[in-house]
């Protein structure tokens, strides 16, 4: 996975729904379908609806945390949060056909999860984030750099998407560490032009993409 990752998040202005529709007009190709604290029958009802959503704009759509639901809604894939079932389990349940992701905030969390199989690790938070609860330490620029070293020199070449409060002047830097990808979410929701921040956001990645 290269590029931008959308992690879906309400507001009082957007639904679940709308927030997949921004990211897709601004040509986002990854959707992560987040819904915390929500029933995973209200959840596989939306992820169902996101999916029809990204077919229409040949876009990819992972579910956050329930397995289930990624085999159920066919989505490309499922991310597990480091509470989550192990990525060894989740394959067993979806085969080798799906997408399986994890959750890192430290070296030995991405060389544990490599070992357990997992497609690309999701690195953060790169600062305070309030849209995540029970946050991980902060890694900040200097704990991207150490971890993406660690990595380059025990030959784990795993696409690292840096997540977790990440702003659009953070994105030169952090892609400088050596990550694939930036996830986010609020920077482009909290936008007069979400579309059009999209788009940018996408313009500047892809400028620092090595």
């Amino acid at each position: 996975m290269n590029g931008l990752l959308f992690i879906t998040h309400q507001t009082e202005k957007y639904s679940y729904l709308d927030t997949v529709y921004i990211a897709l007009e601004g040509g986002c190709h990854h959707i992560q379908l987040r819904m915390k604290d929500v029933s995973p029958s209200d959840i596989e009802k939306t992820a169902m609806q996101a999916k029809e959503i990204c077919n229409g704009y040949g876009a990819k759509l992972y579910i956050d945390d329930h397995v289930a639901i990624c085999k159920n809604s066919s989505a490309a894939g499922v991310h597990l949060g480091k509470l989550d079932m192990p990525p060894l389990d989740a394959r067993k349940i979806l085969g080798a056909g799906f997408i399986i992701g994890g959750t890192a905030n430290t070296y030995e969390d991405i060389y544990r999860l490599n070992n357990e199989g997992a497609d690309y690790i999701g690195l953060g938070p790169f600062r305070f984030t309030t849209t995540k609860k029970n946050l991980s330490p902060i890694l900040g620029l200097s704990g991207y750099k150490n971890i993406m070293q660690k990595c380059r020199e025990s030959g784990i070449n795993l696409p690292v998407i840096a997540i977790g409060g990440i702003a659009t002047n953070d994105i030169p830097e952090l892609m400088a560490t050596g990550v694939s990808a930036i996830a986010l979410s609020s920077s482009i929701l909290t936008a007069k032009d979400p579309v059009g921040e999209t788009k940018k956001i996408i313009e500047t990645i892809n400028k620092y993409q090595k």
